[in-house]
């Protein structure tokens, strides 16, 4: 396979400096095996041991949520800081699943060897942020607090941070050999048979305002293999900024480094060379104990990221407009992410992917469970984007204010424009996977993902950067608005 090998310069500038907030937020929770010594005699060492064996996870706030706004000369620091906040955590938790004898030895190991050193990682790394801001602007407060992380037990369902559905933990992860999840995820509990789901979906209601075109860009499946673990808008600069591997289709010099005007002199997978827009995914993976490029390397193997990396047979790129009315043209390298890489620890109010079966889209969607699809049928993930944007900025410090979705009636916010709604269709032939020997005979698939959040769906999430020619937005809008289906 090849990856994307486009050199990269040591700096990077681009007209907005991305933090690498909210999407991907320096927090999370660590998944890992523990289990407790069965030979222990002392009632009270017992239990202390019992409990230490009982908690397989360390939950550390995100503090990129809490950076609502940060000033243009701050912004290059605090993305590296952010990003190292995440390095920080992908460490504790590779030694917490590599420190199962200890922890069953010494009840208080997670806590002294493995938590406690990240709070004081932590500590320096958030002060050097609250430092970078004041310098031009007043500093943060209360970001000291966010660097206390903490041991949870997942035993039975996990509930945390408002995420309801799934099981916590690894609870029986596997070590990447054939037919064995990854560690950390994903278990049986995170699929449901989707013949058994209630339909769940609901027809939109458009007034006689309607913007009812469609305009739809064709730019391939990623049949290139073009891949790396950055994130340009979350973590400019920043080598597996990400943490997991991502599918590109359309702009092909997409990585950590790229900056407006390498977007813009792109070569593209898009049909129509006007477009040059960037939209990437995290890829979905079967875990089949394949050895893909990046088995042994960071964003890949390294953090929990294993498996046969899966090609969509097919990826749909539709732009429609506004139940309401008009929608007005998207400005040029405008950036959105929708849905929330860390919904497992961050709770679901950003999550926004969609999982379903070909022949069951309009009538049930998933939010926080694969499918099991029956015979004959394909496993969708589709995204719908933002759709109102504030009128001036492309981009903002958490990745999300300057960008929102309309309510239940299509309405915008108070000071938001109407753009035209990116969705986006990933279709896979993936067969579903046999549960009850946890994918031995037919493995299970996850998309990719920060290894503390244990490779669940609801974390699913997609990027789109407009590098649209700006004639051709304008012709998008004007097809939008008059109702035609153009490509």
């Amino acid at each position: 396979m090849r990856r994307n090998t486009r050199k990269r310069s040591k700096t990077t500038v681009r007209a907005v400096g991305a933090v690498a907030a909210l999407a991907m937020g320096a927090g999370g929770i660590v998944a890992a095996n523990i289990y407790a010594s069965a030979g222990e005699t002392n009632t009270a060492q017992r239990s202390a041991q019992d409990q230490a064996a009982a908690t397989s996870t360390i939950d550390c706030p995100d503090v990129g949520q809490q950076l609502k706004a940060v000033p243009d000369q701050a912004r290059s620091q605090v993305d590296k800081e952010l990003a190292l906040l995440d390095k920080q955590i992908s460490e504790a938790y590779q030694r917490l699943a590599t420190s199962q004898r200890a922890i069953q030895q010494d009840a208080n190991f997670a806590q002294n060897a493995i938590v406690s050193p990240l709070k004081d990682k932590r500590t320096a790394t958030i002060d050097r942020i609250v430092i970078a801001i004041g310098r031009s602007a007043a500093k943060p407060q209360g970001l000291e607090a966010l660097a206390t992380c903490k041991l949870l037990s997942t035993g039975g369902n996990q509930t945390n941070a408002g995420q309801g559905n799934n099981q916590g933990g690894n609870q029986g992860g596997g070590n990447g050999n054939a037919g064995q999840p990854a560690v950390g995820g994903p278990v049986a509990a995170d699929y449901v048979d989707i013949k058994k789901v209630r339909p769940n979906v609901s027809a939109q209601r458009n007034s006689g305002k309607a913007s009812r075109g469609t305009f739809a860009t064709k730019c391939g499946v990623n049949a290139n293999k073009l891949y790396n673990t950055d994130n340009v808008i979350v973590a400019p600069g920043v080598t597996n900024g990400a943490h997991h591997t991502h599918d590109y289709v359309g702009n092909q010099s997409n990585d950590a480094f790229a900056t407006d005007q390498d977007f813009a002199k792109a070569k593209t997978s898009c049909q129509n060379r006007s477009d040059k827009s960037s939209y990437y995914w995290p890829v979905l993976r079967l875990q089949d104990g394949s050895k893909e490029f990046d088995a042994d390397q960071q964003g890949g193997g390294a953090e929990g990221n294993i498996g046969k990396i899966l090609t969509a047979k097919q990826s749909t790129l539709t732009f429609v407009g506004s139940p309401r009315g008009k929608v007005v043209a998207m400005p040029k390298f405008l950036r959105i992410i929708t849905g929330d890489a860390k919904a497992f620890t961050n709770g679901t109010a950003n999550a926004n992917a969609s999982w379903s079966c070909s022949g069951f889209e309009n009538k049930v969607q998933l939010k926080d469970k694969y499918p099991l699809c029956p015979s004959g049928s394909d496993v969708v993930r589709t995204f719908k984007y933002q759709s109102c944007w504030d009128g001036s900025n492309i981009d903002s410090a958490n990745h999300r204010t300057h960008v929102a979705f309309a309510d239940a009636s299509g309405k915008c916010p108070s000071g938001f424009k109407a753009i035209p709604q990116l969705v986006h269709r990933l279709v896979y032939d993936v067969d579903a996977p046999s549960l009850k020997d946890n994918g031995k005979t037919r493995p299970l698939f996850a998309v990719d993902g920060f290894p503390e959040q244990a490779h669940k769906p609801v974390t699913d999430h997609d990027d789109f950067i407009n590098v649209f020619d700006e004639r051709l937005m304008k012709k998008m809008t004007q097809c939008i608005n008059t109702g035609r289906k153009c490509s």
